[in-house]
């Protein structure tokens, strides 16, 4: 789907003021009342980005902004789970799901930059096929969430639940920040939300397909993205 038209955007400037108050007011306070106020503040210019890993941040999002704009980065190199549980989502929660393409198709990439870039420079792969497509789609917004989490990786420790995103312009809300894995399984079996089926199968933290792998019981839950190389983030949250 096609994201719909905003109301008229408050200035970098406003956005900046909005991020300073909201991380001053809310700071680490429960998820829900962290997405309440967003939902009050930005009425209309509010978009969730989601992985597909599960529903959960798509569903407590839509409790306080009904038909959200849920915005899922179709990188064309998803596992058949990931593309499930996006249908999933879609049909079972109260969202839009609009789907954030590149510019150019694989079979276009991999003629004008040769096959299977994503091995050769990861880096390029990523920028053309998630962080430029994600950087267009967000100007029509004045704030957007993740669901990043502390818990996740060393570089994601000081995660903070709200603030400014220089690089889109706009306000970036994470009201998981503090939440851990056990609080995210909790409130998905709690509202049954549609959840990747690949997490039951040992790909506890999942991208595209051919950067991603299982991961061994015990080891860190992102050692399966760029397995091997020193990559450990698609840059998206940098």
């Amino acid at each position: 789907m096609t994201a719909v038209a905003t109301p008229t955007r408050r200035s970098t400037d406003q956005l900046r003021a909005l991020a300073a108050d909201g991380a001053a007011l809310v700071g680490d306070a429960p998820a829900d009342e962290v997405v309440a106020w967003a939902a009050r503040t930005f009425p209309g210019t509010l978009a969730v980005a989601s992985s597909m890993e599960t529903g959960v941040l798509p569903h407590l999002v839509s409790q306080h902004a009904p038909g959200v704009d849920v915005l899922f980065l179709d990188t064309g190199y998803h596992f058949a789970e990931t593309l499930g549980a996006r249908a999933e989502v879609e049909h079972s929660l109260d969202v839009t799901v609009v789907d954030v393409r590149p510019r150019l198709s694989v079979a276009e990439q991999d003629a004008r930059h040769g096959p299977r870039l994503h091995d050769r420079d990861p880096e390029a792969c990523c920028r053309m096929r998630k962080i430029e497509p994600l950087r267009e789609a967000l100007t029509g917004y004045e704030c957007w969430m993740s669901g990043l989490r502390r818990d996740e990786s060393p570089d994601r420790a000081g995660t903070p639940t709200v603030t400014f995103d220089e690089t889109n312009g706009i306000v970036k809300v994470n009201p998981l920040a503090a939440w851990a894995s056990d609080d995210v399984l909790g409130y998905g079996l709690r509202h049954r939300v549609p959840v990747n089926l690949l997490l039951s199968d040992e790909y506890p933290s999942i991208g595209c397909a051919p950067c991603t792998a299982r991961v061994a019981p015990g080891a860190d839950r992102r050692s399966g993205r760029w397995a091997g190389r020193d990559k450990t983030e698609c840059g998206i949250h940098q």
